[in-house]
């Protein structure tokens, strides 16, 4: 075993959620030896050419790992050891955290091809595939945002890559809505938090009416312009909006677990050409957060 190969713990609580055929009563390549090479370029952001040998073909791993992440089986995995770890009470419902982080596109991220409309009846796109391929411009050069929801013990619930540019704010109700995570032993998966927490950049009418409905109790501070904005109306402005200075204290959490995602070079620097195999990138790196812990 390679350094910082999975161990035998991780690999027991992964494989009973891998795919154990490949269409037509094939079967897949040891994939043991594959996911630890598609790791080990993870964190160390090679090109898949210069893969070592150990792991195999390097066109094995890269096909693997495009492959799953076009079809959702990196999804489906993270979501199964998610419930896994529900079902055994290691999941920190109580502190729900929102945030976003930009991560610098490499030269060789740029330059992918714009897919032609396919004919009725042919093979739909991926998923994930965007249009923009979740590439923004800056005055730093290309960027892509990681939008995540983390919970308490410092893992992602769920992602969602969109260009540099985009808003924080619009984003929130999108995240939140992925979150979903089944329920082995019977009933609705669950999908909301105890209390969420976000920063002034979260705060809009649209997300707290959202949170509301859902009854998601939450903490996130009013901007100073929108404060001054409900005065000015005032009685027609609303109540003053609840705010929970020790909740809010832990929203350092999400930040910290940014900190662990971005550990891996792929996800600190985007290489990959499509936004759908940079979220499958994203997607792998949360799921070895949640292996090891």
């Amino acid at each position: 075993m390679g350094r910082r190969d999975l161990n035998e713990t991780e690999w027991e609580r992964l494989k009973p959620h891998l795919p154990r055929s490949v269409g037509r009563g094939g079967r897949w390549k040891d994939h043991r030896q594959v996911i630890n090479g598609i790791l080990f370029r993870i964190r160390t952001g090679i090109p898949w050419r210069d893969l070592p040998r150990r792991f195999g073909s390097w066109q094995t791993c890269y096909d693997r790992h495009r492959r799953w992440s076009a079809d959702g089986t990196w999804e489906k995995i993270l979501q199964a050891v998610q419930a896994d770890a529900d079902a055994e009470g290691r999941i920190d419902w109580s502190m729900v955290g929102v945030d976003s982080t930009v991560c610098r596109a490499h030269q060789h991220a740029a330059g992918a091809r714009k897919q032609a409309p396919r004919k009725p009846g042919k093979r739909t796109r991926p998923a994930q595939h965007r249009a923009d391929e979740g590439l923004g411009r800056s005055r730093g050069g290309l960027t892509t945002k990681i939008h995540l929801a983390g919970e308490g013990g410092l893992r992602p619930l769920s992602l969602l890559v969109t260009p540099g540019q985009w808003g924080d704010a619009p984003q929130m109700i999108t995240i939140l809505e992925r979150i979903h995570v089944p329920r082995p032993a019977g009933g609705r998966a669950r999908t909301r938090p105890d209390h969420l927490s976000g920063d002034k950049a979260y705060s809009s009418r649209r997300n707290r009416r959202y949170l509301r409905r859902r009854q998601i109790r939450h903490t996130i501070p009013e901007r100073r312009d929108q404060r001054a904005h409900r005065r000015r109306r005032g009685s027609n402005g609303g109540r003053p909006t609840g705010f929970d200075a020790y909740r809010y204290a832990r929203r350092n959490e999400v930040e910290r677990l940014i900190n662990r995602l971005k550990i891996s070079r792929a996800v600190a620097m985007r290489f990959d050409k499509r936004a759908y195999v940079f979220h499958g990138t994203v997607t792998v790196a949360s799921l070895r957060l949640w292996l090891r812990s």
